[in-house]
């Protein structure tokens, strides 16, 4: 993983885009970060930020669609960016993003398939593709809806405008805002708070928040049920029922 740094502080993955100076997406970077986050997947991780200095993800690097027109071949690199965002968001455990700079294109689809956004104050995101006669093309338009809501999700896309922090803020693109200088330490202590809970019971609320959306409710009742039952046997829901029951702080160890 040439292009991508891992770290793992306790519980805590730190996967960390390495591609100066703006962490332009290539279909090499995508597929470190496919590899990263596989390894995010052994149960000793228990929760994942991935950032980047100074800027997030500024992009696609565009030379290589411009390569693939001078082959006459498909584009590569969004669907290695695909296959990597997928594995961040099917990772069953806690993940943020922590967004220095610009997260711009590819840098904003990675970061809306992590569970939360952490942005410094001055962070700029957007879906510029339009800009360059395409469409956000690694899961922008469908994700973005479904943080952001449909006509929110045009007017970004159709201008392809920048959003500062603080309107991603207002939009719920961005779950909190924090000084430049505070925030992977931010993003990691929460990441820590998380890492300490009772993580298989945060997988299954994520498993039934993700697959439930747009379904029909009967659908997510039953998927919500489903997992439910699948924690309700864990190690750490006897230990939480058993802390309540014995007025105690609960030790989960996310068994």
């Amino acid at each position: 993983m040439s292009l991508v740094n891992f770290e793992v502080d306790g519980a805590v993955a730190l996967v960390t885009l390495n591609r100066p100076p703006v962490n332009a997406l290539s279909e090499e970077l995508s597929s470190d970060l496919l590899e990263a986050f596989e390894r995010c997947r052994d149960d000793s991780i228990r929760a994942v930020v991935v950032t980047g200095e100074p800027h997030f993800a500024a992009g696609a690097d565009i030379k290589g669609f411009q390569a693939a027109y001078d082959a006459g071949t498909d584009d590569t690199l969004a669907r290695a960016l695909v296959d990597a965002a997928w594995a961040l968001e099917r990772l069953e455990k806690p993940t943020i993003a922590a967004v220095h700079g610009y997260a711009l294109g590819g840098g904003l689809e990675l970061a809306m398939a992590a569970d939360f956004r952490f942005l410094a104050e001055d962070a700029q995101v957007g879906q510029p593709e339009i800009k360059l006669g395409v469409i956000p093309g690694a899961g922008g338009t469908q994700r973005l809806t479904r943080i952001v809501g449909i006509q929110k999700a045009k007017d970004i896309v159709f201008s392809g405008r920048f959003v500062d922090a603080a309107e991603a803020l207002e939009l719920g693109l961005a779950d909190r805002v924090v000084s430049a200088t505070d925030l992977l330490e931010t993003a990691m202590e929460t990441a820590r708070t998380y890492a300490n809970g009772p993580t298989k019971a945060i997988a299954a609320a994520k498993h039934a928040i993700n697959n439930g959306t747009g379904r029909p409710m009967e659908d997510r009742i039953a998927l919500e049920a489903h997992a439910f039952n699948a924690v309700f046997w864990t190690d750490d829901a006897k230990e939480g029922v058993g802390a309540f029951v014995e007025k105690r702080e609960a030790a989960f160890e996310g068994k």
